[in-house]
């Protein structure tokens, strides 16, 4: 018997597939185009970067929702789910305040995607962090980054394997957050590291080095993740991973119960009303008269 898992999940069709590719394809050249860009090109801070950025991402998020509605996967039903699910995000994201790299938040991005799939995570993961940052005043030139690093962590969710279940599930959640928490620091940290030059301060084997060799600057750029952003990634993670043990069965539980009230992946046909065939009037014969 196919687990409970898998029945409700919103599918995923061949329209949310092209796009988010497109989305992720934008993300990766956001994050990662210094390290391949050439020497001698016109490099621009990312500071006046953002909001072309930010521009192109907004719309691409949107195809994403509206590439699962194509594909019949979300109804109105879907989408007032994914309003919710994206609003409470963003209203949990402010309790950790930033401290010690404290956010609630995922717990929602990463049972989102796991329950609904993951072209519903990638969609709550951003739409979570742009309304989180309209609630906290934290719109600014990282926050495009944010968005879309965020959406791949509800993305990996909802590609995990749909036969755990059980005890099992909670435990590859949990490995899987921890992992994608620490992830998703050192990423983000790749909008403002190839702008920090050895003279802020870094020293020569955590700085940027235009023209290095490709793997040397991802040593340095591993090197700087571990001796700045550590220190924030792994309380992030040792809370997802505490909140998914906690309250992931329940929480699971309760939107796969939703999923199958709203009936995502259930065709709407329309009964024939008996009373009013009843009332509709015989049909006319017409033939030769005799």
């Amino acid at each position: 018997m196919a687990p409970p898992a898998r029945a409700h999940v919103v599918p995923f069709g061949l329209r949310t597939v092209v796009s988010l590719l497109v989305a992720s394809t934008v993300g990766v050249m956001a994050f990662g185009w210094p390290l391949l860009a050439h020497p001698g090109s016109a490099a621009v801070a990312h500071a006046r970067d953002a909001p072309w950025l930010f521009a192109a991402l907004l719309p691409l998020v949107l195809a994403v929702v509206l590439a699962q509605v194509a594909d019949g996967g979300l109804n109105a039903k879907g989408i007032a789910l994914l309003g919710v699910m994206s609003a409470a995000a963003a209203a949990l994201r402010p309790f950790g305040g930033g401290t010690g790299g404290f956010e609630p938040m995922w717990i929602v991005v990463i049972l989102g995607g796991r329950a609904l799939g993951p072209g519903f995570g990638f969609s709550v993961g951003s739409i979570g962090m742009f309304a989180s940052a309209l609630i906290t005043g934290g719109v600014g030139p990282w926050l495009p980054f944010q968005m879309i690093a965020a959406a791949w962590v509800g993305l990996g969710a909802g590609l995990l394997p749909h036969r755990l279940t059980g005890r099992a599930e909670i435990v590859a959640l949990g490995a899987y957050a921890a992992i994608a928490c620490v992830l998703y620091g050192f990423v983000l940290n790749l909008w403002f590291w190839p702008f920090l030059s050895s003279d802020s301060g870094l020293g020569a084997g955590l700085s940027f080095q235009p023209g290095a060799p490709v793997l040397e600057n991802v040593q340095h750029w591993l090197l700087f993740c571990v001796a700045t952003s550590l220190a924030f990634d792994i309380p992030r993670a040792v809370l997802a991973v505490v909140l998914v043990v906690v309250a992931g069965r329940p929480v699971l539980l309760a939107l796969r119960r939703a999923s199958r009230r709203a009936a995502f992946d259930v065709p709407v046909v329309f009964a024939a009303d008996p009373l009013l065939d009843a009332a509709a009037p015989a049909p006319v014969v017409s033939g030769p008269v005799p």
